[in-house]
């Protein structure tokens, strides 16, 4: 058997949506989803060590200042409630250096949290499955059951019931944050005004084209629901969406709930120019990555 760390450093990797289709309101307030999402290189790191503290105590710091360090940390109540769950002794010591953009749509947050809990699983060494870490993971948010299965997933109910997909072929992903930030929530209250679309075939030509590794059939068929509704409050994302097309993607399209656009290039080259032509419209944030396949 592993002996227990003192300390880990992992990975909390950003994710993309290639397909995001809302199919309604549930009972519980939630919507039924079905999307199609993929992991980036693009990552925070995450270190964890155990303390020595008379009681189960919960430190937590950050490169980003104005970053909540405290019970409305994802990170801290990930912790917490494995600490409880299985009764942990002592205290954990987190330090989280952010390179994912906040409130971007790329669950950043999600990620750090997964993250946590696969950190408190090696930490002590527990005995727990993946599968069952994304169940006490559902409770915590519902994109982090998927982070915690990385890779290439179709995800559906909230986010929680997720099949695997072949490896994503590699491309050049370029991702563009424009200055504000997106409220999720505010995204899908909004949504209600719009009518539902049916996007099957365009997800069935999606999933098609990965098991063929054919990246430009994937880019060509990106969708994503939610992009009509953010974009109509905030027309730049429209703007850069266009000039990154404009600049030689194969494809582009606002992940998740926004306001980040995202696309797929063939050079790392033609991505570089994409990036710089995005500063005509107050684009500064921007990041080149590709994709990421390894799961837990």
């Amino acid at each position: 058997m592993m002996q227990p760390k003192h300390f880990v450093t992992l990975k909390a990797n950003a994710k993309i949506n290639l397909a995001l289709s809302v199919l309604g309101k549930r009972e519980d307030g939630y919507h039924d989803l079905e999307m199609v999402a993929q992991t980036l290189l693009l990552h925070d790191n995450i270190f964890m060590k155990k303390v020595d503290y008379p009681e189960p105590k919960i430190t937590i710091t950050s490169n980003v200042h104005w970053l909540p360090t405290g019970k409305k940390n994802l990170v801290y109540q990930a912790i917490a409630l494995m600490q409880k769950k299985y009764s942990l002794p002592g205290g954990v010591y987190v330090d989280i250096t952010k390179n994912i953009p906040v409130a971007a749509g790329l669950g950043g947050g999600s990620a750090d949290c997964a993250t946590a809990l696969l950190g408190i699983r090696r930490l002590y060494n527990i005995n727990v499955s993946s599968k069952e870490l994304q169940v006490i993971g559902k409770t915590l948010g519902a994109d982090v059951p998927f982070m915690i299965a990385q890779g290439t997933v179709l995800a559906e109910g909230i986010g929680e019931r997720l099949t695997r997909l072949p490896p994503h072929p590699s491309v050049y992903v370029l991702l563009a944050k424009p200055h504000f930030s997106v409220s999720t929530s505010v995204v899908f209250q909004r949504l209600e005004k719009y009518p539902l679309q049916n996007n099957k075939a365009k997800l069935n030509n999606i999933i098609r084209a990965i098991s063929r590794k054919d990246p430009q059939g994937i880019a060509k068929n990106f969708f994503n629901d939610l992009e009509v509704v953010t974009a109509g409050h905030y027309p730049v994302i429209d703007q850069v969406k266009e000039s990154i097309l404009q600049n030689g993607a194969m494809g582009a399209l606002m992940s998740g709930s926004g306001p980040t656009v995202f696309g797929y290039f063939r050079t790392k080259k033609q991505a570089i120019f994409a990036a710089k032509a995005l500063r005509r419209y107050g684009v500064r944030e921007t990041y080149l990555t590709g994709i990421y396949n390894k799961f837990i």
